[in-house]
């Protein structure tokens, strides 16, 4: 069961202190689960997919820095999770390095760029051919594609999360306050 409710609140960014976290925030409810949580991270600028260019309302040669995620859970790939920032924001940080990164807040609440509101897509499909491959999946097993960009408060987005979870392993959880 995944939470996307909590995944991303602010208390528990606050706890993403040195011995409070095991990493970025999926990896520290995984390991709070009792498993061990792993990732194979790799960080690059790019050219954007057309639908994260849209979400990022970025120019037609805007390029992006695209963390991108393999995660295990016990040596097993979980999901694949693509982080896309406008470059420009993001250079110079952490988030340009390639291996867990946390910081209490947030590594972008921690260069001033704070994250008031979350707009979630979720699609579900079949996975490519690489898609299968990176997860292990077994023929004919669907994924849902979630995508979540990030707002500051003047509307700006700052991040755009692309998210393949296998259905054979994910029940996703939603809370949604009634205020």
């Amino acid at each position: 069961m995944w939470n996307w409710s909590t995944l991303e609140s602010r208390s528990r960014h606050a706890t993403a202190v040195e011995g409070r976290t095991a990493g970025d925030q999926w990896a520290s409810v995984i390991a709070e689960n009792g498993n061990a949580p792993r990732q194979d991270i790799t960080v690059s600028i790019v050219e954007p997919p057309h639908h994260v260019r849209e979400r990022l309302e970025l120019s037609p040669d805007g390029l992006a820095v695209a963390r991108k995620r393999v995660r295990f859970i016990d040596n097993r790939p979980y999901a694949l999770a693509d982080s896309y920032f406008p470059q420009e924001l993001v250079s110079g940080t952490p988030l340009m390095e390639p291996r867990d990164v946390s910081a209490p807040g947030g590594i972008l609440a921690s260069v001033g760029l704070v994250q008031v509101k979350y707009v979630d897509e979720i699609s579900v499909r079949m996975p490519t051919r690489q898609e299968a491959e990176l997860l292990g999946l077994p023929a004919a097993t669907p994924v849902a594609e979630h995508t979540r960009t990030g707002y500051d408060s003047d509307g700006r987005p700052l991040r755009c999360l692309v998210t393949i979870l296998p259905g054979d392993r994910h029940k996703i959880l939603y809370e949604v306050s009634t205020d």
